[in-house]
């Protein structure tokens, strides 16, 4: 068994597209309509054929009271794996990302927290293996 999708609720799907792939660095893997939405998937140009993230439309009524007080609580809704920690800070940093929380070690890992601009926490991980 392994993980094939994850999830990430987002306001707008064409804005959370541009973030993930301009911004991140993420490429688009699927793109179907779907009435109003789409199921919109990107995944780590790194491993095309890996862990998909959706980006889930938020408009089901139990979501932006979820996601509001993850955001008030500083709880990242996901966790993306990164090399270099305060590379990919500065990187975001110079691009206009905002964040929640700088570069931070935590034992064996190195974490930074950023706004999507969807509604979300991301937190970027470096762990030192």
């Amino acid at each position: 068994m392994r993980i094939n999708l994850t999830t990430v609720f987002v306001d707008d799907q064409d804005k959370a597209l541009r973030f993930y792939t301009e911004v991140l660095g993420f490429v688009k893997k699927e793109e179907v309509p779907l009435g109003e939405h789409r199921w919109l998937t990107v995944v780590s140009p790194e491993q095309p054929d890996g862990t998909e993230l959706l980006l889930e439309p938020d408009n089901h009524r139990a979501v932006k009271p979820y996601k509001a007080a993850l955001v008030e609580d500083g709880i990242p809704a996901a966790q993306f794996a990164v090399d270099n920690v305060h590379a990919e800070y500065d990187r975001l940093h110079r691009l206009g990302v905002r964040f929640t929380q700088e570069p931070t070690a935590l034992g064996p890992v190195t974490v930074t927290v950023l706004d999507d601009t969807c509604g979300n926490l991301i937190q970027l991980a470096q762990f030192h293996r």
